[in-house]
């Protein structure tokens, strides 16, 4: 496992190093197929906070703690990432296959862009061919509301949704 640490606002010191790999080498015994673990831990005021992502098998795990002290914040991230292992693993194999995903009907009617829209933000990653049910779960332990994905099936570029009432939508081009 490659473990990348980084520090923003905060010198990262050889005992902070070794706290941070220690906890997280450990995830090594529950998942064998973990590629990478990027810790970023920064520092703003009082907030000590620590973000930690997983890459295992294309799917990613992420989790984040802010406390009052750095050390706390890494054990408390270090529980959240055990719980979203602990679930991930647990749908992995149940054997619950049968659910499908309702397919949303829905048309997009662009609005006129307004000239102050700035685009503050870019993210590029490789997305991996999955099924919708797939996606979900990855959206799940990726704790976000959305999820955009290559349909495994389909070969086309679709969006999973949480909706208000808990269950899924799926958005696919026609």
């Amino acid at each position: 496992m490659n473990i990348i640490i980084n520090g923003r606002q905060l010198e990262i010191t050889p005992a902070l190093r070794n706290y941070a790999e220690t906890k997280i080498k450990k995830f090594e015994k529950f998942l064998s197929n973990i590629t990478e673990a990027v810790i970023t831990l920064s520092v703003e005021k009082y907030r000590h906070k620590a973000e930690v992502l997983l890459k295992a098998n294309g799917v990613m795990i992420q989790a984040e703690s802010v406390t009052g002290e750095i050390y706390s914040s890494i054990d408390e991230v270090v529980e959240k990432l055990e719980r979203q292992i602990k679930k991930y693993k647990g749908k992995l194999t149940s054997h619950r296959k049968d659910t499908k995903l309702s397919k949303a009907g829905m048309t997009f009617v662009p609005e006129e862009p307004s000239p102050e829209i700035k685009i503050i933000k870019r993210k590029r990653f490789a997305m991996k061919p999955m099924t919708p049910e797939e996606a979900a779960m990855q959206m799940e332990l990726l704790d976000k509301d959305f999820f955009v994905f290559t349909n495994a099936d389909t070969g086309t570029i679709n969006v999973i949704y949480k909706r208000n009432d808990g269950n899924f939508g799926l958005i696919e081009p026609v």
